[in-house]
């Protein structure tokens, strides 16, 4: 039978991770279906069907989202043994959209919230993930394989997941596009959980305009006509309160402001977010902390694994420490296990304060300026990886507001500083992720008339 797009598509992409991913170790899984898949799809489109704009298109998934007869770990060797017997529904919304599931990306384990001093891009399952532009640096977490992966041009479509900044890091360390969808835009069934109230699966590729069109098969929504059209006129706030982490990024920021102006967007300069920049760092904790002990519980009872309870999940830990506990501990996940439930007066208060700092700080100064959106610094360039330490690296402010709001925020790479990608981000009310989509396609647009898209990765031993 002759071979049809899709099915030569999926061959390269196999043939990209073969040789590359070995560098990088980006991709968890992949899927043995795959071509057989594709060349169902190739089927449709030779009979005149195409279920979508996506149809025939690969994509890799987050290794903390069910997927069918493949692996789902969230990174630990609890997992890894029992997949999912079913595919969570976004992961079928993009069946159905026609794309073929090309693998799962590696994670940082649990999605980041097991040690106060882990290693964004290291599970026990996966192994670790380094950044394609400096194999030495850091890829950030928790989607850290989704971004590396795009970035080596391993998939051109990702799906990631966030609570605070575990999709705006990766998109910017690697150099890609990133979107946190306004919370319940995207299902949460069948993801391995931390926060109901900030937790979002969200669309990563190259441009925005296949981030919109991703998040569109995700969560049937119709985004991507809002990317062509003008953002005259539209209000964009700078809260300069949450600059000053990198002087690299806050030059890319700043051309990011120059861009949107000359696209005809107005520029309100010198806001602040105080509520936000005052809440304790452990309020904000104890509301994830608290969440994740039930949450996880309730997401176990689905999966035919050895572990069913977040106590389980430590035991197991423990019992395998030589692999689990190889680099760094499990502090968050038994502050977890001791915090006492959703009636307990410190959830209570906690729910009470991150809505004042994010939510009702977010509404306050967008509709005090009349905005669209704000603006700021993504994350300083990605820092070298540290096994032994644990993460290091400042930024990341804007996911702050973002999921204490459940609110969109989408990151765009803007340039390289020193061989290391460094982006911006643009975050907006519950509900305006066409809007910022939009912000995000004038941005884009504007850096690739002034200097292009980013260059492509060169896996430099070290920088």
């Amino acid at each position: 039978m002759t071979s049809g797009a899709a099915q030569d598509e999926v061959r390269r992409l196999l043939g990209r991770i073969e040789e590359l991913d070995p560098l990088i170790s980006s991709v968890n899984a992949v899927n043995p279906h795959a071509l057989t898949e594709a060349q169902a799809l190739d089927r449709e489109t030779a009979a005149g069907h195409r279920r979508s704009a996506l149809h025939g298109k690969a994509v890799l998934v987050k290794d903390n989202i069910d997927t069918a007869g493949l692996a789902t770990t969230a990174g630990s060797l609890a997992l890894a043994d029992a997949p999912p017997e079913r595919d969570a529904p976004l992961v079928r919304r993009l069946r159905e959209s026609g794309m073929v599931v090309l693998g799962k990306t590696n994670l940082s384990e649990w999605a980041n919230i097991r040690d106060p001093h882990s290693t964004s891009g290291w599970s026990a399952h996966g192994g670790l993930t380094r950044n394609p532009y400096a194999l030495n640096r850091t890829a950030w977490g928790s989607s850290s394989g989704s971004g590396a992966a795009l970035a080596a041009g391993l998939t051109a479509y990702a799906v990631g997941t966030e609570t605070n900044g575990s999709i705006t890091a990766p998109a910017a360390a690697c150099g890609v596009v990133g979107l946190k969808p306004t919370v319940g835009l995207v299902p949460t069934q069948g993801v391995v959980p931390i926060s109901w109230t900030q937790d979002s699966p969200g669309p990563m590729a190259r441009t925005v305009a296949d981030t919109a069109a991703l998040l569109d098969a995700m969560a049937g929504t119709s985004t991507a006509d809002a990317l062509a059209t003008p953002v005259r006129g539209r209000r964009v706030g700078v809260p300069r309160d949450l600059w000053g982490h990198s002087p690299a990024a806050d030059a890319a920021a700043e051309r990011a402001l120059e861009i949107l102006s000359r696209a005809g967007a107005v520029i309100v300069d010198g806001l602040a977010l105080p509520a936000l920049k005052d809440l304790d760092d452990e309020v904000g904790l104890t509301l994830m902390l608290v969440e994740l002990k039930i949450g996880l519980a309730t997401y176990l009872a689905t999966r035919d694994a050895p572990v069913k309870t977040l106590a389980d999940v430590i035991a197991f830990n423990r019992a395998h420490a030589g692999d689990e506990l190889r680099w760094f501990g499990q502090g968050l996940l038994e502050m977890a296990q001791d915090t006492e439930g959703g009636a307990s007066t410190a959830y209570l208060e906690s729910v009470d304060a991150c809505a004042v700092a994010g939510l009702a700080e977010l509404d306050r100064t967008l509709g005090e300026h009349d905005l669209a959106a704000l603006v700021a610094p993504a994350m300083a360039p990605p820092p070298p990886i540290d096994l032994v330490n644990g993460d290091s690296g400042v930024g990341g402010s804007a996911s702050d507001s973002s999921a204490l709001a459940g609110s969109p925020i989408l990151t765009v790479p803007m340039e390289l500083t020193h061989g290391l990608p460094v982006a911006v981000s643009l975050w907006g009310a519950r509900g305006s992720d066409p809007c910022v989509l939009q912000l995000g396609a004038a941005l884009e647009s504007g850096r690739d008339a002034q200097s292009g898209p980013l260059p492509e990765p060169a896996f430099a031993e070290w920088v």
